[in-house]
């Protein structure tokens, strides 16, 4: 048998051969995993996009085309910049041509998870989240599908208000919703088109809520009591009941850049933005021997063109045949071939053909137009 003195240093010698095993062994054994928050993003689209006709009689609108990606692209990069530990499930409320967005998403981005609901009838934002309310649980982010801001969401995993509404300073508020600011920049109420100056903080379509269960039982109470403008509910007046309750905190996010896709000016005007900044193809454009670029520009890849003068702030989409032509200011849409034309302020839809002349010119799918 061993002396105490001998078996003593017995052990010492095995942790000395062996402490930095156990030490390796016991920190991966009790390492914690990084929790995954889950968030909703909810994004209704289903309206007929009526100030985009005729292009939206056979396209929703969140399918246009901007800088190379479609409008609801663009609204979905908006999500890059949240936390590695969030998340993401969309939820795309549509409506008048809902197969088509479903059938693109599935073919060009069959990694994102979305979970569709149909609005039939049309009565308003606040009626078209309720429609989703099967999905809603926890954080939600409740978007416009025709509204691209420029915000970086990093901060989201630990903010700690109830509600954030992105906001934008404006010369004249009162064609928008505002944002009232009360003691410790708290938000007050909202108040859509006032008739007042002093507050100008216009509400962009962009919300956060901590908790999207507390916003359903707020829009129950606002159909019960049939709160709604022109037969439709709106989302600012769920948001006030909620409000009102006085147990719910709520802050501004600003924004810089706000920009809106739902008229052919607007479309046109964030085509432009978009394309200065950082989403052209500029520089391999140029490369094309007989074509002269004056960027920015996008050209698709697959796009056939030569004799031409392109730009700037024009895009150009896949399949597109265009040859003896000067185009700036435009957007020529998927299969569309242009031949012999001055084009200006134009909106070329998909698969349609146009031919000689000068013009400013907004044609749908599927045209043929000589002029």
């Amino acid at each position: 048998m061993e002396s105490p003195a001998e078996f003593g240093y017995v052990i010492c010698q095995y942790l000395r051969e062996n402490l930095s095993v156990i030490i390796k062994f016991r920190n991966k054994t009790f390492k914690k995993e990084k929790m995954v928050k889950k968030l909703k993003v909810v994004i209704p689209m289903a309206g007929y996009g009526k100030r985009l006709r005729p292009h939206t009689w056979s396209r929703p609108k969140q399918l246009l085309n901007l800088a190379g990606k479609t409008v609801i692209e663009h609204v979905l990069n908006t999500f890059n910049t949240l936390p590695d530990d969030i998340q993401v499930e969309y939820v795309f409320i549509v409506g008048y041509l809902g197969d088509k967005i479903k059938t693109f998403m599935e073919e060009e981005h069959p990694d994102v998870r979305v979970d569709f609901v149909t609005q039939e009838e049309m009565r308003g934002q606040s009626h078209a989240i309720y429609l989703a309310r099967d999905y809603i649980d926890g954080p939600i982010i409740m978007v416009f599908a025709d509204t691209l801001i420029a915000t970086d969401l990093a901060f989201l995993d630990q903010e700690k208000s109830d509600i954030v509404a992105w906001v934008k300073p404006v010369p004249d508020p009162r064609r928008f919703g505002v944002a009232e600011i009360g003691k410790n920049n708290q938000v007050t109420r909202l108040i859509e088109k006032p008739n007042a100056m002093d507050n100008n903080l216009a509400l962009v379509g962009f919300y956060y809520f901590q908790n999207g269960q507390d916003l359903i039982l707020a829009i129950e109470e606002q159909m019960a009591q049939k709160v709604q403008l022109k037969g439709e509910f709106f989302l600012v007046d769920a948001i006030n009941i909620l409000l009102k309750k006085g147990n719910c905190n709520m802050r501004t996010e600003k924004v810089s850049v706000w920009l809106d896709a739902g008229t052919f000016d607007a479309l046109l005007s964030t085509n432009r933005y978009l394309l200065d900044h950082g989403h052209d193809n500029s520089e391999k454009a140029a490369q094309r021997m007989t074509v002269k670029v004056i960027p920015p520009v996008f050209i698709h890849p697959e796009a056939e063109v030569e004799y031409s003068v392109i730009g700037p702030h024009v895009t150009v989409d896949a399949g597109c045949k265009i040859t003896g032509s000067i185009i700036h200011n435009s957007i020529v849409e998927k299969g569309s071939q242009v031949a012999d034309v001055i084009l200006d302020g134009s909106l070329i839809g998909q698969n349609t053909s146009v031919k000689g002349g000068t013009k400013s010119i907004h044609i749908g799918d599927n045209t043929e137009i000589t002029i």
